[in-house]
């Protein structure tokens, strides 16, 4: 929990195109969208969120999808995290390991409207003791609503931070997502995004961020966003990936 971005868990969604669907990664807001039946996401990843002259990174860090059943996508992220503290010594090795499962269960209009969960399920698998993990296994319980108007779409939602572990504080969180989609090469969004407190020393915050997608292919993109807090506590954040998609034709 130490790490805000370790919530880049996760996933677009395949459209017609196999193209990145416009909204979780590079984004904080994610989307309702699941991956399609029988198709896949492979992203590698790295992530910053630099507060109080410290910063927590991830990378190389890798995410998988995988669209399991109609409208069900399941979803595992494989972090290696790097504590870098004000002073002292920098830590790094492999972060807590996140696991879930996407479910839409509204989708209006073949997409103009869509509504679904994004449970998660952090394991305790980075070490507390150096700055690489929570600890305990905590959990995401996040529900996204998703419009699409011509060429823009927007995405919004939030849950709740279940973490008990010594010292955190359970946490509600959410965003809201504008993306305009100028042609098939190039998406650009902007999005507002609030964490409430995490603990004591972790106090709440409210993030501006922008980013968006090159698309090189129909299977191949690059992703990119950054930003920083706008109220509460100080965060600069940022996130850059390779991604692949791919799955059956037709």
């Amino acid at each position: 929990m130490r790490r805000l971005v370790v919530h880049f868990v996760t996933a677009c969604a395949l459209l017609g195109t196999s193209a990145p669907c416009i909204a979780g990664p590079p984004f904080l807001t994610d989307d309702p969208v699941p991956v399609d039946f029988g198709h896949n996401e492979f992203y590698v990843f790295g992530t910053l969120d630099h507060a109080d002259g410290a910063s927590a990174m991830q990378g190389p860090a890798i995410e998988y999808n995988r669209g399991i059943a109609p409208n069900t996508q399941f979803h595992v992220v494989l972090p290696m995290a790097w504590n870098v503290p004000a002073h002292g010594a920098t830590a790094t090795g492999l972060g807590d390991i996140e696991l879930g499962i996407k479910y839409r269960f509204v989708n209006i209009d073949g997409g103009g409207l869509q509504i679904g969960v994004f449970p998660m399920i952090e394991l305790a698998t980075g070490s507390a003791r150096r700055g690489l993990g929570n600890g305990r296994t905590w959990y995401r319980l996040p529900l996204w609503v998703q419009k699409s108007v011509g060429a823009w779409t927007f995405d919004g939602g939030g849950g709740v931070i279940v973490n008990p572990a010594p010292g955190m504080y359970d946490a509600g969180f959410g965003g809201l997502l504008a993306q305009y989609t100028f042609d098939p090469r190039w998406t650009l969004g902007v999005e507002v995004f609030r964490q409430n407190a995490l603990a004591a020393y972790q106090p709440g915050y409210t993030l501006l961020n922008a980013g968006g997608y090159l698309n090189f292919n129909q299977n191949f993109s690059l992703l990119f966003s950054a930003g920083n807090s706008v109220a509460g506590a100080r965060h600069i954040v940022a996130y850059l990936a390779l991604y692949w998609t791919w799955g059956p034709q037709g």
